[in-house]
């Protein structure tokens, strides 16, 4: 029994003409690689709501809203097409169009520029809270209010800088929080982190900002990166390549998701960049002073 009907279309003589039924994409479940270019499904870090994740020429991945909208209510600067697997920032004369995550991520500062997205994002909200209240998303957290603001931000960068094979990245997560993205034997996602205990980890130095030519002066002359340049060669890759001490030595174990680097730009994540360096508790005593050449 087919789902697609016969088509009524016959050539001169009558017999019928065979045109093969459309199927849709997917992965094979014996396929070594279950790991698609485009339309890779994922969760938001800060708001529980899936996202998918597009590339977008030879720039870094763009994390989209799953559904298509209207273009008459997204304004110009945020339509997205997908043409071919590639994500392009322009529109294409159709009605509708894709949106980036970013602008209607509820732990985001909400934009006045379009209005007509404010009721999506309040269903975003409210599945937000239920994702939290059901302990599938953790809650936001509670800065005090005699804190100052940058004292979390200097503390633990939540997106830090780091510098693997002499090209400076910017991390979607802090540095022991990095996953692995390798393919288990079950095809699962590793749970295993890129720092492991046994292995030699960067260091914590103060570093030029406008360290890369073509780069405009910052105000900022320096800021803290996480420098792997004393580890082996082999070992940095294993970090750009974003696996464990296991999976990277198993070389044949496929991707199930993407890798989080993102090319650092001082100009476009300068809200990212920290003068000092991170500082360091120890389990049961007071918080270190931050150092040159701290050790994580």
């Amino acid at each position: 029994m087919r789902s697609t009907p016969p088509p009524a279309v016959t050539r001169w003589d009558g017999s019928p003409v065979h045109v093969p039924a459309r199927r849709s994409l997917r992965v094979d479940p014996d396929s070594v690689s279950r790991l698609l270019r485009c339309g890779q499904s994922d969760r938001c870090r800060d708001c529980g709501n899936r996202i998918e994740w597009y590339h977008r020429g030879r720039q870094c991945p763009v994390s989209l809203h799953p559904r298509e909208l209207p273009v008459t209510a997204v304004p110009t600067a945020w339509r997205w097409q997908i043409s071919f697997g590639i994500a392009h920032p322009a529109g294409d004369g159709t009605r509708w169009c894709r949106l980036p995550h970013a602008v209607l991520c509820p732990a985001q500062p909400a934009s006045e520029e379009a209005p007509e997205l404010a009721g999506l994002r309040r269903l975003l909200a409210d599945s937000t809270r239920r994702l939290i209240d059901a302990g599938a998303c953790p809650p936001p957290p509670a800065e005090p209010a005699d804190r100052p603001a940058s004292a979390a931000s200097d503390c633990r960068p939540a997106r830090p800088i780091m510098q693997i094979l002499c090209v400076r990245y910017l991390a979607a997560r802090p540095v022991d929080e990095i996953r692995c993205i390798a393919q288990t034997r079950r095809r699962h996602r590793c749970t295993g982190s890129v720092l492991a205990p046994e292995a030699r980890g960067g260091r914590w130095t103060l570093m030029p900002v406008a360290a890369e030519v073509g780069h405009l002066a910052l105000p900022a002359e320096a800021m803290a990166v996480y420098n792997l340049a004393a580890l082996s060669h082999a070992e940095q890759v294993r970090w750009r390549s974003q696996r464990c001490p296991q999976h990277a030595a198993t070389p044949a174990a496929a991707n199930l998701a993407m890798g989080s680097w993102e090319r650092f730009d001082p100009l476009l994540h300068s809200e990212h960049i920290h003068a000092r360096l991170p500082t360091l508790r120890r389990r049961g005593g007071p918080a270190d002073h931050p150092r040159r050449g701290m050790r994580v």
